[in-house]
């Protein structure tokens, strides 16, 4: 019997009501990320890449289709039992950081652990291993307001990246990172599939998707293309949705 996707999304369609008209962010999109796959997700401004990102992690819930995680239908599940998934199958990086001021780096990093009722010590050591592997294992009790972008930034992934997700989703995840340290972080993200994981990337950089496995472009809500890697970061480098 073949192994489930870790993320099964099966036509999935998301519209918003803004007050004057439905605007659909996603429309019928559908894509899969085994285990040990990354997937590149690459798009204008606008494009629905967020959206779907989003829908991935359970964050927001489609309107129509199906989005399953190891074969869990997301759209079952109420809002907790949503929240526990991701606590302890999903790890998220988001492009805004959403770090907690009021909170030192290893705590924002261990906190998921502590939400799931990990042992406080467990989750500090988990929390300062996935700080240091970021390269931050310094600035362990520095708080965000006296961190740079960049640093927060890896604080962020840190975060995404702690415990044993099966499915770790980045937005952007380099964005506020010069080359050397975007690259490092893209190495953090294959070592975790390596080591079992599937990965959802949202990037606009094709430099940093060359580093998936595929890549699926998104126009306007839609997928209208996909390519693989292994096709040559020659070609990549030079495709444009069509």
């Amino acid at each position: 019997m073949a192994e489930l996707p870790v993320l099964d999304v099966r036509g999935v369609s998301r519209s918003f009501d803004d007050g004057h008209q439905s605007v659909v962010a996603v429309n019928d999109v559908s894509l899969s990320v085994d285990r040990g796959e990354m997937v590149a997700v690459m798009g204008a401004s606008g494009s629905g890449k967020s959206t779907l990102l989003h829908l991935a992690g359970g964050l927001d819930v489609a309107s129509s289709g199906r989005v399953l995680v190891e074969g869990t239908d997301l759209g079952s599940l109420s809002v907790a039992a949503r929240a526990t998934l991701r606590r302890r199958a999903i790890g998220v990086v988001f492009q805004e950081y959403n770090l907690l001021e009021s909170l030192t780096a290893v705590e924002n990093v261990s906190l998921p652990l502590e939400l799931d009722n990990r042992r406080r010590a467990e989750s500090r050591s988990a929390a300062i291993a996935a700080l240091d592997e970021v390269g931050l294992g310094g600035l362990v009790d520095r708080f965000p307001a006296d961190l740079s972008g960049g640093e927060r930034q890896r604080v962020a992934i840190a975060r995404g990246l702690v415990g044993h997700q099966v499915l770790v989703l980045a937005d952007e995840p380099t964005g506020a990172l010069d080359s050397i340290n975007g690259e490092e972080v893209l190495r953090l993200l294959r070592r975790r599939c390596g080591s079992g994981a599937a990965a959802l990337l949202v990037t606009h950089d094709a430099r940093l998707a060359a580093w998936a496995d595929r890549i699926v472009f998104l126009r306007d809500g839609c997928c209208v293309d996909e390519t693989s890697v292994a096709s040559g970061p020659e070609q990549l480098l030079g495709a444009e949705p069509r």
